[in-house]
């Protein structure tokens, strides 16, 4: 059994590197339709502005009641804002937009590209010489790569606002005292590292998205790889995110 397993994951992991492959060579070297890339980008992220703002204003005022409740046996409520601000940043507005992302957008990728493989509209592609991989997938990898980033920083000023709130009507911060922490608090290592994991968690969505699109052959297996895209999508987020850590903590100074 363990055996088969790891054959499996190797497999799989081979096909995965195959299909990066072609992605990247259609998104480098192939002409791009800018009207199909502005339709995928309004419904990745125009469309997932709403939730990734509810949560991530909520989380922001969860954090600072959470950091309030041991900062106050300190006497050092001040500290919210830095506290909160480079939570968010740094860690949870990427990691929770991602997994929105994944959630909603990776799992409609997966069943629009796995009804059209079943439907055999992808065969009909190629019978046109339409390269799939060109028309289907390399639209939504530029469409996740550039909207990431956007939902992320707009969910860091979401999250903080939900922070300020808290800092305000219960420990009376001000809003130039509570920003003016915020902002001594934040460095550029801390954005740009934040922005550097949401391109890569951009990405892991629409590779791992598109590819389990093309893998069912009736449509019982199409709810089958929506649940492995949902699934490896959030496996490999979190698994970056430990990376991407690990690297900016030790490596970046």
């Amino acid at each position: 059994m363990i055996i088969a397993k790891t054959i499996d994951l190797f497999v799989y992991v081979g096909k995965m590197s195959f299909f990066i492959q072609k992605t990247v060579s259609g998104f480098i070297f192939k002409k791009k339709n800018l009207k199909t890339i502005f339709r995928e980008m309004v419904s990745i992220g125009v469309d997932s502005l709403a939730l990734v703002s509810l949560v991530s204003f909520f989380i922001g005022i969860i954090i600072a009641f959470q950091t309030a409740y041991q900062l106050k046996q300190l006497s050092a409520e001040i500290h919210i804002a830095s506290l909160v601000a480079l939570s968010v940043v740094r860690e949870l507005g990427p990691v929770i937009s991602s997994l929105i992302v994944a959630a909603r957008c990776g799992a409609s990728i997966t069943a629009g590209i796995g009804s059209m493989k079943i439907s055999e509209q992808i065969d009909a592609l190629e019978v046109f010489a339409v390269n799939p991989i060109n028309y289907l997938v390399v639209p939504k990898f530029i469409a996740l790569i550039i909207c990431m980033p956007i939902l992320v920083i707009y969910a860091d000023f979401l999250g903080i606002l939900g922070g300020f709130l808290v800092g305000f009507t219960k420990f009376a911060l001000q809003p130039n005292f509570y920003f003016n922490l915020t902002f001594e608090a934040l460095g550029a290592k801390d954005i740009i590292g934040g922005l550097i994991k949401s391109v890569c968690f951009g990405g892991t969505i629409a590779f791992i998205s598109c590819y389990e699109g093309f893998q069912p052959f009736s449509s019982t297996d199409v709810s089958k790889s929506v649940t492995n895209a949902v699934v490896r999508s959030f496996i490999m987020i979190i698994i970056f995110d430990c990376i991407l850590t690990a690297l900016f903590y030790f490596v970046v100074v």
